[in-house]
């Protein structure tokens, strides 16, 4: 979905999708809970893909035709179309936002997994597996969060549920 504003053409970025765009255009994502906020950015060209991801791993999910929902292929899709319209990978640096518990009676149940800690981790390692340098986070706690990524330079809005914000 595409908005438009004083702030110039906005991107939504709904759950299980990714785009790739480049400035002056911004990208938003909202509601990150558990859900990880990947952000790639090539500042030479001001090239950037954004997802909004749920699960860490396509190969442990049995309804996993959309490789927009996982960690682990996601950015291989953002990476692929960026170096199409011309990023080079020895440029990008990336940003991840979200991995919350938002489900704190589950927490401490056995055998329960941390869907927000597994997806911060997988993408950490992800990103460092493709020497990815990995240059801002905003990951943990209970918060859910909204970003809004700026192509312009590279700069991401977080905006925490119950109004704390912060630039990363």
């Amino acid at each position: 979905m595409v908005y438009r504003s004083e702030a110039g053409v906005v991107i939504k970025v709904g759950m299980a999708q990714y785009r790739v765009g480049e400035a002056p255009m911004k990208m938003m994502t909202l509601a990150l809970g558990s859900c990880i906020g990947i952000v790639l950015y090539d500042q030479a060209v001001r090239i950037g893909a954004l997802a909004h991801v749920m699960h860490p791993r396509r190969d442990r999910v049995k309804s996993n035709a959309n490789k927009a929902k996982f960690v682990d292929t996601a950015i291989d899709l953002m990476l692929s179309r960026m170096i199409k319209r011309g990023a080079d990978i020895r440029r990008i640096v990336a940003k991840i936002f979200g991995g919350s518990t938002m489900f704190g009676s589950a927490a401490g149940g056995k055998g329960v997994i941390q869907i927000g800690e597994e997806n911060t981790r997988v993408a950490r390692l992800e990103l460092a597996a493709k020497n990815i340098p990995l240059v801002a986070e905003s990951v943990g706690g209970s918060k859910g969060r909204t970003i809004l990524f700026d192509l312009f330079d590279g700069s991401v809005l977080v905006r925490y549920a119950y109004g704390d914000e912060e630039i990363c």
